[in-house]
């Protein structure tokens, strides 16, 4: 667990490297092209599961909203907005997954619920304007709400349909389709790589090596290993481990109000997820 939380907590800093010599969607697909090489490795020893015909435009959302959607929007909105502040909005999509459930799904939601999704909203205003204040976020940076929401989309789909694979190869294949989606940034793509210096292809390579594969076979394996609950709770460490993380690799210090914002958000998640919980409790009883 521990394992998992360092590498997307270095995931913000690493992007924010990154972005000082790639573009976005170079910086997207560079990474992805790392990932599903390393993937594609561990699936030849490890065996998977092949597709079925029927599934593959389902495997292809998932790869364009947990990579594509998510990355690009991601990169993009990072432009504008610190390396410890991102990955606290990055956090916030339990929030938009009940307003999905509601909406999309026409699940009921408690009235508990929605004020989870209110306070959570406030602290994502705190956050924001807490940053480098409301007047110098562009809607680039609010960006990072749309890449939670991709991330949201993502989960509410796996949820639903693709309950046919094991998370290895739904895994597997989020990323290979996710990466084929951003195939379309590949012109130029070459020059960056050649011009970027050490310092950033470290970064590229360990997004690509860490964040992006070896994390999400590490959180397989803890949810193989570790109740469910107890392993979600983890992530919460993710936002104070970047800004830690952030603070050292780019000399970044959050305000005041950066961290109010971010205890706002982590509570409204945090009791969205106690109150799942709670229900399980009682219906086991």
């Amino acid at each position: 667990m521990a394992f998992v939380v360092g590498c997307w907590a270095y995931s913000p800093t690493g992007i924010h490297i990154g972005l000082q010599a790639y573009d976005p969607g170079h910086l997207a697909l560079m990474r992805f092209l790392l990932a599903s090489l390393l993937m594609a490795v561990i699936a030849a020893f490890k065996g998977i599961r092949l597709p079925q015909g029927r599934d593959v435009p389902l495997l292809f959302a998932l790869g364009f909203f947990a990579v594509s959607l998510h990355h690009v929007a991601l990169n993009i909105g990072q432009q504008s907005v610190s390396a410890g502040a991102s990955s606290v909005l990055a956090q916030s999509s339990p929030l938009f997954s009940t307003l999905l459930a509601r909406f999309v799904f026409r699940d009921q939601v408690s009235a508990w619920r929605w004020g989870c999704v209110l306070l959570g909203l406030v602290g994502v205003v705190i956050v924001v304007s807490g940053d480098k204040g409301l007047g110098a976020i562009d809607a680039h940076g609010l960006l990072i709400l749309l890449a939670a929401l991709s991330w949201s989309l993502y989960f509410a789909l796996q949820k639903h349909h693709a309950r046919r694979y094991d998370s290895f190869s739904l895994a597997c294949y989020a990323v290979w389709s996710g990466t084929l989606l951003l195939l379309i940034y590949l012109p130029g793509l070459g020059d960056t790589v050649i011009n970027a210096p050490l310092r950033v292809q470290w970064a590229v390579l360990a997004l690509g090596v860490f964040p992006s594969a070896l994390a999400y076979l590490a959180w397989g394996y803890v949810l193989k290993h570790v109740d469910l609950s107890r392993a979600t709770m983890t992530l919460y460490l993710i936002p104070p481990t970047a800004m830690g993380i952030a603070s050292v690799g780019l000399g970044e210090r959050p305000t005041l109000m950066v961290l109010v914002g971010s205890a706002v958000v982590l509570v409204s998640v945090l009791a969205l997820n106690l109150e799942r919980r709670i229900g399980i409790t009682r219906a086991a009883i």
